[in-house]
């Protein structure tokens, strides 16, 4: 069997399986980000009894969050490419029950092995490396260009939930027990865990670039992915590794070589670089300068995640649907003046004055923030092959961790230490690079048109291509059979 465009080509008395899509699809990859966000946010949520428990420091604390986000970083450029030859939902599944399993084992180190803790959560990292990628590669073949928007949103709007789950069960938990209550918490995502991986497993696998080809031809149903699937090592680890090395080493170039691609991850580093800052140690500006206890600091940003991220990213998926044609470039165009708009609140924030006017301001700039996602992530699925997704994905998120966010929680904390653990003074100097993120985004407009087009011309391309073999193979039965459907002459 070969492969036309990205698909397996079938012969003329084989028929895809075609299922019209539900909004289903979206909600189960965007439950893997919610179970996910609330694993990686009850250690936040718990981390002051972690610190007294180990007799550790914020640094290493955020040692402890960074091992995460580099693991995660090295490991999604592989997961990428593996995303675009194996079926995905099925991965995700399994890796989902392994980091769930892996999770609630952390519960059970003890005290005097703190570097045993962080090589448990540094494993996770490969978790999120395999789900991220991959699940946004099955969205962008579930869902065409006029609702990716919507997709991402929903995907996005459940991981900020998951985010204010976690961080609420570890600020409950935590100090109960004497302040052992964070054993408890490592727990409670394990049985979440467990009933979203059976979802993923259940999951249809759409067939690659299934969405765009019914962009093309307005067509409302997408092609599935055949229920048979070739085994994963079919010539042996050692040539599959071989040809995964050399095979990573063409998919960047490839993805290097779109200008809006390049453009894009340097504007996602720097972005990720701050908002993960923010995102880390924001309780602990609340506590240290605003006075707040360790149960309304994490309770305050968990509702700051939620009541600013959900509308935020349901605006901001709105605005990438709608908006999509209205001006040159707009799905690179939205998120960089979102960036801005954020960037400049929360720093307004940071200008001394009661909690309540702190909090109005950042709930402004979090749904600013959180508004350029869906556009941004609907804008590089525009502009990637649909073979090449899991890996314009991977580096998507090479690019916003290793380059970008691993660093964040380590570079704060000791800027804040310099300063008297002042979160304030820490988040001033690093917000101002969320312009330059947003600078490079708007370099990108130019270019996201052009590279959007040459994806959907390639696919006409190619679905006029598996035409001709239709027509050719269908000719080739009808030479072979003759005028009173006996066998012609040989």
């Amino acid at each position: 069997m070969s492969t036309v465009g990205g698909r397996a080509a079938i012969g003329p008395d084989a028929a895809p399986r075609l299922m019209a899509v539900s909004n289903w699809p979206m909600w189960v990859i965007g439950f893997t980000l919610m179970v996910d966000g609330m694993d990686q946010y009850i250690v936040r949520g718990s981390s002051n009894q972690i610190k007294h428990a180990f007799n550790v420091h914020d640094w290493q604390i955020g040692l402890l969050f960074s091992a995460f986000i580099l693991v995660n970083g090295i490991i999604t450029l592989p997961a990428g490419f593996l995303g675009d030859r194996w079926n995905r939902t099925k991965a995700m599944a399994v890796v989902i029950v392994a980091w769930s399993v892996i999770s609630a084992l952390g519960g059970l180190v003890p005290t005097g092995a703190f570097a045993l803790l962080i090589v448990i959560r540094a494993s996770l990292g490969f978790g999120q490396a395999v789900t991220d990628p991959s699940g946004s590669s099955v969205i962008a073949d579930y869902y065409g260009t006029e609702r990716r928007g919507r997709a991402f949103s929903i995907q996005q709007c459940l991981s900020y939930i998951g985010l204010g789950l976690g961080l609420g069960i570890g600020g409950v938990l935590g100090p109960l027990f004497h302040g052992g209550g964070w054993r408890l918490a490592f727990f409670v995502s394990l049985l979440p865990g467990l009933l979203v991986a059976y979802l993923c497993w259940k999951l249809p696998e759409p067939s690659r670039g299934t969405a765009d080809r019914a962009h093309v031809t307005g067509s409302t149903q997408m092609e599935m992915a055949e229920l048979t699937h070739p085994p994963l090592f079919p010539h042996g680890v050692r040539h599959f590794a071989y040809d995964m090395v050399d095979g990573l080493r063409r998919d960047v170039g490839t993805i290097l070589k779109i200008p809006t691609m390049r453009y894009a991850l340097v504007g996602v580093s720097t972005v990720g670089f701050v908002v993960t800052a923010v995102a880390t140690w924001m309780p602990n500006f609340y506590q240290n300068q605003l006075h707040q206890t360790q149960q309304a600091a994490n309770g305050a940003f968990g509702a700051l995640a939620i009541l600013g991220g959900i509308p935020g990213t349901i605006i901001g998926g709105w605005i990438a649907d709608r908006w999509v044609n209205r001006f040159l470039g707009a799905r690179v165009v939205i998120p960089a003046v979102c960036i801005v708009i954020s960037a400049a609140l929360f720093m307004v924030s940071f200008i001394p004055m009661a909690f309540g006017f702190v909090f109005a301001v950042q709930l402004v700039g979090f749904m600013s923030a959180t508004a350029c996602v869906p556009a941004l992530r609907a804008g590089l699925s525009d502009a990637a092959p649909a073979h090449l997704r899991g890996a314009g994905f991977g580096a998507f998120n090479l690019a916003a961790v290793v380059f970008g966010s691993a660093a964040a929680p380590l570079v704060t904390s000791a800027i804040a230490e310099q300063f008297g653990s002042n979160y304030r003074t820490a988040f001033l100097i690093i917000l101002p690079i969320a312009f330059l993120g947003a600078s490079c985004l708007m370099l990108a407009r130019k270019h996201i048109e052009a590279d959007a087009a040459k994806v959907f011309e390639a696919v006409v391309m190619a679905m006029a291509a598996e035409q001709a073999h239709e027509a050719a193979a269908a000719g080739g039965v009808r030479d072979a059979v003759g005028p009173g459907g006996g066998e012609g002459d040989r």
